[in-house]
């Protein structure tokens, strides 16, 4: 099956439904904490309650008009024209299909029509997350920084930048 054959939409508006939709996903996954869940869902609450001063910018996927996956970006403060990705989650089963290269793509466009240059995205080091690092690599990110022990011992951080201006 492919993006195609899912007859995917994209949507930026925040709903309240995004809560439990982005919960679900996260949860879904089986890479994050209950505590990084919670970090997840405060974004969206973050972005409802602020709008855009949150500095919070979302892309939801959708498929037959349910949320399949999502993605949040916004400026990195005190910076002119970099940006963070700070999360990017499909449904496991909705994976490898070109969803996440679609999304990240987008949230470049969005970025980029924003005066954005520069895009910073962390992931972990561990072995779980070899698809996302691939991802990110075919995407045109150069790794940037690797720090070992970040998340707990043996776990590194990985920083990936693009430059897009």
């Amino acid at each position: 099956m492919s993006v195609m054959d899912l007859n995917i939409t994209f949507r930026r508006d925040v709903r309240e439904s995004d809560r439990t939709a982005v919960r679900k996903i996260v949860e879904a996954t089986g890479y994050f904490s209950a505590d990084e869940t919670d970090v997840a869902v405060e974004l969206v609450e973050e972005r409802l309650t602020k709008g855009e001063a949150s500095g919070y910018h979302f892309v939801f996927v959708e498929s037959v008009g349910a949320v399949i996956g999502y993605a949040v970006y916004g400026p990195c403060p005190a910076t002119i024209y970099s940006y963070d990705i700070y999360w990017m989650a499909v449904y496991p089963d909705c994976q490898g299909q070109g969803i996440g290269g679609k999304m990240l793509a987008m949230c470049e466009s969005l970025i980029r029509e924003q005066g954005g240059r520069r895009i910073y995205m962390d992931t972990s080091g561990r072995a779980q997350y070899e698809p996302t690092r691939r991802l990110y690599s075919a995407r045109g990110y150069l790794q940037a920084a690797n720090l070992p022990d970040y998340y707990a011992p043996g776990e590194a951080k990985i920083t990936y930048v693009k430059v897009i201006a």
